[in-house]
C-alpha cells in the first residue's frame, strides 16, 4: 500500500501581508499529480490544515477542491486537526465525509479508532491522533496524569498499541507535535524539568512513538527524519525566510506485507513539490542591490534585503521594490559600526568641547560617520553665535 505523507497546509496563511492561497493551489495541484503518477492509495495530512481556527469561506473552497481532486486521482484521505485548527469546524460533517473516502479525525476519543484500509497483504490501520491539548482533554481520562503534551501522547500511544495488538495487521499513526530524540529518563517538562516548548507544544520523546510501522508527524515546517519509521514531511510552502533553500514535498511510503521490514530506507522516498516563488536574502549597499546583474535571478523571488550602507538610505524599500517587486522585509546593518563603550554619556562628554560633543552625536546616529567639512563650519558658526548670545545676556 502506498501512502503519501504531508502536513501543515496552513490554508489562509499570509507571507508578510501577502496571500499565499494562489501558490498553495499550485502545490496542491502538483500533489494530486503525484497521487496519480505513483498510484498512491492513501494521502495523510498530519494537522494544521488551516492557519486559523476561523478560516474564511474561500479557504474551505481551497480545501474542498484539493480533497475532491485527490479522491478523483484514486486516493483516500486521512487528516487530523493541529494546534492551529478548530477541531469542531474542521470535523464538521466528518461522518459523511468519511463515506466519500475523506476521513477527518478531530475528536480526542478517536485516537485509538483507526480507519482501516485493505490491500493484497491484508489490513492497514491508520490512527489519526488529533492535537490533544492537555487542559482540554484530561477530564476525559481523569485516572491518567495528563499535565503535558508528552504525557497525553504517551497515554494515547499506549491505547493505540493496545488496539493494534488486538486487531493485528499493519499500523500507521498521524500526530501533530514537537518530537525529539531524547531518552525517556530525561523526563517530561513539568516533572522537575524546565518547561521548554516549541510553537506552544511540549517536546515529546521519540520513544513515545515506538511500535507502528510508520509515524507521520506534523508541526515542523521542514522535512526531518527522526528515525526510519518516524518522519516530518514539513509544510508544502515556505512560510519563513529561515526556510529558504529547504526542499518542499512529501514522503511516499510503500508498505509491504511486513510493513517497512528491514529495508525501510528503500521503501520510503522523498517526492519534491514545486516552489511557486523562491525565497532569497540579499545583502549589500543600496546601489549594489539596485544595479548589480548578479541579483537579476531574484527579481521574481520573495526578497529579504539587508542594506549595508553606513547611513540608512532614504526611501530604500520603495527603491528596492522597483527592481524586486516581492521585496517584503528590509534590514539596515551597516558594514562598519561604531564601537560600543560601557561608560555613561556624562562621563564620555565631561572633558569634551561643544564641537566634539555635537560631532560625536552625529557619528553615533550615523553609525560611525561624523560631520562633513561643511557641517563642521556650520556647527562652528552656530556654537559661536550661541556663546555670544549667552555672554550678552
Amino acid at each position: 500500500m502506498k501512502i503519501l505523507h504531508t502536513s501543515d497546509w496552513h490554508i489562509g496563511r499570509t507571507f508578510h501581508g501577502h496571500s499565499t492561497v494562489a501558490h498553495l493551489r499550485v502545490v496542491l495541484d502538483a500533489l494530486v499529480d503525484v497521487v496519480r503518477e505513483h498510484g498512491v492509495d492513501v494521502v495523510v495530512v498530519a494537522g494544521d490544515i488551516f492557519d486559523s481556527a476561523t478560516p474564511a469561506a474561500e479557504y474551505y473552497t481551497v480545501l474542498s477542491r484539493a480533497l475532491a481532486a485527490i479522491r478523483e486521482a484514486g486516493a483516500s484521505v486521512v487528516m487530523t486537526s493541529g494546534n492551529h485548527d478548530s477541531a469542531a469546524r474542521l470535523g464538521f460533517m466528518s461522518e459523511f465525509a468519511g463515506l466519500a473516502g475523506v476521513h477527518v479525525m478531530t475528536r480526542p476519543e478517536q485516537h485509538d479508532q483507526p480507519v482501516t484500509f485493505r490491500d493484497e497483504h491484508g489490513d492497514v490501520h491508520v490512527y489519526g491522533i488529533p492535537y490533544l491539548e492537555p487542559a482540554l482533554v484530561r477530564h476525559l481520562w481523569p485516572e491518567a496524569p495528563l499535565r503535558t503534551h508528552a504525557q497525553v501522547l504517551e497515554f494515547a500511544m499506549d491505547r493505540v498499541r493496545a488496539d493494534h495488538a488486538a486487531r493485528g495487521g499493519r499500523a500507521v499513526v498521524l500526530s501533530h507535535c514537537f518530537a525529539v530524540d531524547v531518552p525517556p529518563e530525561a523526563g517530561h517538562p513539568g516533572d522537575g524539568e524546565r518547561d521548554i516548548t516549541a510553537g506552544g507544544l511540549d517536546y515529546v520523546p521519540l520513544s513515545v512513538f515506538d511500535g507502528p510501522d510508520y509515524v507521520a508527524l506534523g508541526h515542523i515546517h521542514g522535512r526531518a527524519r527522526l528515525s526510519e519509521r518516524v518522519r516530518y514531511s514539513g509544510a508544502p510552502l515556505h512560510y519563513s525566510f529561515s526556510e529558504a533553500g529547504k526542499a518542499r514535498g512529501a514522503w511516499l511510503v510503500d508498505l509491504g506485507a511486513d510493513g517497512l521490514g528491514d529495508d525501510a530506507a528503500e521503501r520510503i522516498r522523498w517526492v519534491d513539490l514545486p516552489v511557486p516563488r523562491a525565497l532569497q536574502v540579499i545583502t549589500g549597499d543600496i546601489d549594489e542591490l539596485l544595479t548589480d546583474a548578479a541579483y537579476t535571478p531574484f527579481e521574481d523571488a520573495w526578497v529579504a534585503a539587508v542594506v549595508t550602507d553606513q547611513v540608512r538610505p532614504m526611501d530604500a524599500m520603495r527603491r528596492l521594490q522597483e527592481r524586486f517587486p516581492w521585496c517584503v522585509t528590509l534590514d539596515h546593518r551597516p558594514a562598519v559600526t561604531a564601537e560600543t563603550v560601557a561608560t555613561t554619556y556624562a562621563e564620555r562628554v565631561k572633558q569634551k568641547s561643544d564641537h566634539e560633543i555635537v560631532a560625536g552625536f552625529l557619528e553615533h546616529v550615523r553609525n560611525g560617520v561624523g560631520p562633513t567639512p561643511f557641517e563642521r563650519e556650520l556647527l562652528a558658526d552656530v556654537i559661536t553665535e550661541h556663546l555670544v548670545a549667552e555672554s550678552i545676556a
